[in-house]
């Protein structure tokens, strides 16, 4: 099993170091492409490139912190540094899309004369590396919000390059040269919604909510069931990162358990506890006869 971690993390680093290559190279074509065809469509496609690449290397370093080791100084190690990673680079797909929109609107009072010959040319060179980079990254992406977020960037910029082409063509036929504006705003309100969902994703997390797919209630329920047991309060769940849901809370004995039999319980709680609610790391504290509240829920 810890073969296979390993390969998957090493496996996943390295198709971050190449799509941070390859999106290095579309970055800086983009860049003097938009230059000299006048194409804002094609700066702000070179603009999200190049938060992609920010993107991929903060990815790409976040993943080496999180293997690091727990420490007397850091016992939980840097298992959120891809979380936090996450975090970042959805908020960067909101900022620049809300900076492309205004530049957007500049270019509606202002038009300028674009050549769609290096706009068509390369679109298709960032629809080839950034699909390249996808599909390096979507096995990776469905287990693993860091990735996800690195992947979002660079789908979401493959699909810019899609849109930029198609005003490419317009204008080279059809000598559409508006349709640079409108899909710059057409790419940065889908920035915004993908960002967005993200960006809440990521902020659950770090804030230490409860999961959403596990009920409070549920885990009362579950937990009451057992004959020892009186109640289950003062809970708290929460997300350490991806892979690891954490609980704790106080448990209300109806019996002065010796510490055997209480082991017995805890047994049939991790069973419990993991099965139904994927909850893999726990900490009780028991309790008899006490008179602290009994509520589920106590703000510390």
């Amino acid at each position: 099993m810890g073969h296979s971690h390993k390969y998957r993390s090493d496996h996943k680093d390295r198709n971050l170091l190449i799509s941070i290559l390859l999106n290095s190279i579309i970055t800086l074509a983009q860049i003097i492409g938009g230059f000299l065809s006048g194409s804002l469509a094609l700066l702000s496609d070179a603009l999200h490139n190049l938060t992609d690449v920010i993107s991929l290397v903060i990815s790409y370093i976040a993943s080496g912190f999180s293997k690091k080791k727990a420490t007397l100084s850091k016992t939980f190690g840097y298992k959120r540094a891809e979380i936090i990673a996450a975090f970042i680079n959805a908020s960067s797909l909101i900022v620049i899309a809300i900076y492309l929109m205004f530049e957007a609107v500049k270019r509606f009072f202002e038009p300028q004369n674009i050549n769609p010959d290096l706009v068509v040319w390369l679109s298709i060179l960032g629809i080839v590396f950034n699909g390249l980079s996808v599909f390096l990254l979507k096995n990776d992406s469905n287990h693993n919000m860091n990735i996800r977020s690195a992947y979002l960037h660079l789908l979401t910029d493959m699909l810019a390059s899609f849109a930029v082409l198609i005003g490419g063509l317009l204008m080279q036929f059809y000598q559409i040269f508006w349709v640079d504006a409108v899909l710059t705003i057409a790419i940065a309100l889908y920035l915004i919604v993908v960002g967005y969902n993200l960006l809440k994703d990521s902020f659950h997390i770090l804030m230490l909510f409860t999961p959403k797919d596990i009920r409070i209630q549920d885990i009362v329920d579950e937990v009451n069931k057992l004959e020892q047991i009186n109640n289950i309060h003062h809970i708290h769940v929460w997300q350490l990162n991806e892979t690891e849901i954490h609980l704790e809370a106080h448990i209300d004995f109806n019996v002065d358990l010796k510490f055997s039999e209480f082991n017995t319980v805890l047994k049939t709680l991790e069973t419990t506890l993991f099965q139904k609610f994927n909850i893999n790391h726990f900490n009780i504290q028991p309790e008899f006869g006490t008179s602290d509240p009994k509520t589920i829920i106590i703000q510390d």
